[in-house]
């Protein structure tokens, strides 16, 4: 239902929703609803996922949506505007509801379990990666999310302002960590130190030397038989998520020396 501001100013009333917000929160007014029943913008979204899944994001078309449904083409475009409009309720829908994390685990864990969950849900989407960044996120999905976030950096005592940049910088890397590993899943596998020793010269880079005589490059002793030690594709992104958390703690705890001065 669309709230009417008719005693304010025109200067000072809330900007309209655009309608891509109006599809993905559900304000559409029934009237442009299409005359069958049984479809709804969620279920064109399901549909869409469906397919990127089968076929990959390259197929994925409104006809080939609209055929997996039983509708005609045309019918789709009551429900969504565009194929664009479409990519963006699909990055909306992919993550789905952020975990269940309680109080008692603490902002820096729950945060580390946050991104976690964030990653496993792309991963099981592997497309999402493609998927074009228009927008800071404006849907249902991605608010949930970002509220689960901020809750857990609620006892940091941090202004709202630093809790959004700290909560935006790890989406943003869990993104971009994702796209590696999916692109690492269907690379060919390589003896990276091999390669690099026989065109390097030693004196020229020194440092990478080292780093291939240190076994840089040779991954983390893991024990496969624990199920507590991590898989070997997500070693990378936790070293790397555990150093950002490690800094963000730093933050907070001169953030709270300061504000004591």
């Amino acid at each position: 239902m669309t709230r009417e501001h008719p005693e304010l100013p025109e200067d000072v009333r809330p900007p309209e929703l655009p309608r891509i917000m109006r599809m993905a929160w559900g304000r559409l007014p029934e009237g442009t609803r299409g005359p069958r029943r049984g479809l709804t913008v969620e279920k064109v979204v399901e549909a869409a996922i469906a397919v990127a899944d089968e076929e990959g994001l390259a197929a994925l078309s409104m006809s080939r949506v609209a055929k997996r449904l039983g509708f005609t083409t045309m019918s789709l475009y009551r429900y969504v505007d565009s194929k664009d409009d479409l990519l963006e309720l699909m990055m909306d829908a992919v993550p789905g509801s952020p975990p269940d994390i309680g109080p008692e685990v603490g902002w820096r864990e729950g945060l580390r379990q946050w991104a976690m969950a964030y990653l496993a849900r792309i991963l099981e989407h592997v497309w999402f990666v493609d998927l074009p960044i228009k927008s800071a996120p404006l849907g249902p999905s991605s608010m949930r999310w970002l509220e689960c976030a901020l809750r857990m950096l609620g006892p940091t005592g941090l202004p709202a302002p630093q809790k959004i940049d700290m909560v935006s910088s790890l989406s943003l890397y869990v993104f971009s960590r994702a796209r590696v590993l999916r692109d690492l899943r269907d690379g060919t596998e390589v003896d990276y130190p091999a390669l690099l020793s026989q065109v390097l010269d030693r004196g020229e880079f020194p440092a990478i030397y080292e780093a291939i005589e240190e076994g840089a490059w040779d991954g983390p002793e893991l024990d496969s038989s624990d199920p507590a030690d991590p898989d070997w594709e997500e070693h990378d992104l936790m070293f790397g998520l555990d150093r950002m958390l490690d800094g963000y703690e730093v933050f907070v705890e001169r953030w709270r020396d300061e504000g004591t001065d």
